[in-house]
């Protein structure tokens, strides 16, 4: 039988959210119910609300998050009822080429639950990157599903559901940062932290934070920045090459995701050094340089999907070294809210004064 609980939606575009009703469907084959705990909130739950991914309203908002699986549908082997899990929003087909070729976190054709969500009167609902966790249950393909340590935090294990493990793996598994390497992140909020932080867990022996809010930066100290750069202060590129000799960093993170960073990205970093780009640029977003300075400055361009992480195995790898208080993943949550100030976490937000307002249900 379905069941009504409360959540957080977006109705229209650039209009304050609303919490209502929302209808949860018995999880058909492959599906999960899940009793959601807590639940980020992300910049890309804002993105929604303001019309940045697409049109699909209402949307039903949140992802990042934490919970217990309340029941299963028929054929689920993945988790188990009273399973502790992290969400997430890359569930691997385990079919497409990408998978097949042992690349499944480029997988091609990830899963999300079936069946619709809806409001009250039968409207279906958008959940938010296959998720919609700003609600007491969620309705989520099982691969969506992955279980950690129940002894975590829920408030601090549901961050990597996103952009904790976005920023990570941007370091770790896109950038490739090795022991000794000198590391840039530009754009200190949570994923560039995230960054950061990850650089520092791998053995980066320099990472220079870039950003133009200083209570950003103080916050990237915290997370393991060496060195910091004020963008409204100093030329960006001269001054991280004056901070590795001359010669830039050998990974440069661009977390903020527009033409200027990415420029700085890539003339900052050292030749043949790495430029990861984990912010994401919009659809109008252009990039004119010439040709010829890619040749000449070799190296590697990537783009990081989601860290580029495969949620079973990096999930609860984190969460051990989270546990074992070697990844401050704690910092990270700034307050922790109930799902009525969903809205006014979103303009705090905006306004850099949290890195993670977490919702607890």
């Amino acid at each position: 039988m379905s069941q009504t609980v409360r959540g957080v939606i977006s109705r229209s575009r650039k209009q304050p959210v609303e919490v209502v009703e929302v209808v949860i469907p018995d999880p058909g084959p492959g599906e999960v119910v899940v009793d959601v705990i807590a639940c980020g909130v992300c910049h890309t739950d804002l993105t929604y609300r303001e019309g940045g991914i697409n049109d699909e309203y209402p949307f039903l908002l949140g992802h990042e998050a934490a919970g217990t699986v309340e029941s299963i549908g028929v054929g689920v082997t993945n988790v188990a009822v009273g399973d502790f899990v992290v969400l997430n929003w890359r569930a691997v087909c385990g079919r497409c080429r990408a998978c097949k070729r042992g690349r499944p976190w480029y997988c091609f054709d990830t899963h999300n639950a079936a069946q619709k969500m809806t409001l009250t009167d039968g409207t279906e609902l958008t959940p938010a990157l296959g998720i919609g966790a700003f609600a007491d249950k969620t309705l989520v393909h099982e691969g969506q599903c992955t279980k950690v340590d129940p002894e975590a935090d829920p408030a601090v294990a549901g961050l990597l559901g996103c952009g904790m493990m976005a920023g990570i793996g941007a370091a770790i598994n896109t950038g490739n940062v090795q022991r000794d390497d000198t590391v840039a992140v530009i754009g200190c909020g949570g994923v560039g932290d995230a960054a950061i932080a990850g650089a520092r867990l791998v053995g980066a022996k320099q990472i220079i934070a870039v950003d133009t809010n200083d209570q950003k930066l103080d916050w990237a100290r915290d997370f393991g920045a060496t060195h910091t750069i004020n963008a409204k202060e100093f030329d960006v590129v001269e001054t991280i090459q004056d901070l590795t000799g001359g010669n830039g960093a050998d990974v440069v993170i661009d977390a903020v995701g527009r033409p200027e960073t990415w420029k700085q990205a890539f003339y900052a970093r050292d030749l043949a050094g790495t430029v990861v780009l984990v912010g994401v640029p919009t659809p109008d977003m252009t990039l004119e340089m010439p040709l010829v300075d890619f040749f000449s400055r070799g190296g590697q361009l990537k783009s990081s999907w989601y860290g580029d992480c495969l949620p079973e195995r990096d999930f609860p790898t984190l969460i051990s070294l989270y546990r074992e208080g070697r990844l401050p993943l704690e910092k990270f949550v700034s307050e922790r809210i109930g799902l009525d100030d969903v809205e006014d976490a979103f303009h705090k937000m905006h306004a850099g004064e949290v890195l993670r307002s977490v919702v607890i249900l």
